[in-house]
């Protein structure tokens, strides 16, 4: 299912395509999952099963967050396609995926965090990596001006000083927003870190 979103992405993707791709008729489907719920919230606890958690109780708060963004985008990277299906989708019955959620929860509690303000912070810190998962497969050229480069001599010489910058433009542009909202969750929270 997964190979098939990926290939496919999220508007073609249907029980009938999957049915398909595996060369059976769709009511054969539903001898595995209940119904497209159940295949999403299965593909949901394969993606996120890679998404590491293991920092928060043993590490600091910063040094957990930065391994589960850095482990989250790594994790929706690998799958760009499961993006808008897997992450606008309820996880109820996804038991890894709720216990992943459970263990990023009790870090920012444990860390100071009121309760009021887990889920908005938390939320907030993945629209940021699942943008950044995306932006990981977005082309290098993407800002390339191309002929339009003398009309866009701040963009044009703003590409030029990043290309200077060791790494991929994605992966620079990651680690500085990541380091920016856990500094300003930190700050905004009263929380040291």
């Amino acid at each position: 299912a997964l190979r098939l979103l990926n290939s496919v992405g999220p508007e073609k993707f249907s029980m009938a395509a999957l049915a398909g791709e595996l060369g059976v008729k769709p009511p054969a489907l539903y001898h595995h999952v209940k119904n497209k719920q159940a295949l999403l919230v299965g593909m949901c606890e394969v993606v996120n099963e890679s998404i590491d958690v293991s920092g928060f109780g043993s590490l600091s708060w910063r040094e957990a967050v930065e391994r589960w963004a850095r482990s989250y985008r790594a994790a929706f990277s690998a799958h760009p396609n499961a993006i808008a299906l897997l992450a606008t989708e309820p996880i109820t019955g996804a038991t890894r995926t709720l216990a992943m959620y459970e263990c990023v929860v009790q870090g920012f509690l444990a860390a100071g965090w009121e309760a009021s303000a887990v889920m908005g912070d938390m939320v907030a810190l993945e629209s940021f990596i699942l943008g950044s998962a995306l932006d990981v497969v977005a082309p290098d050229d993407m800002f390339d001006p191309g002929d339009a480069a003398a009309q866009t001599p701040g963009l044009t010489g703003v590409l030029a000083a990043q290309s200077a910058l060791e790494g991929s433009r994605a992966n620079h542009s990651f680690e500085v927003g990541l380091a920016i909202m856990i500094d300003g969750l930190a700050r905004r929270n009263g929380v040291g870190m």
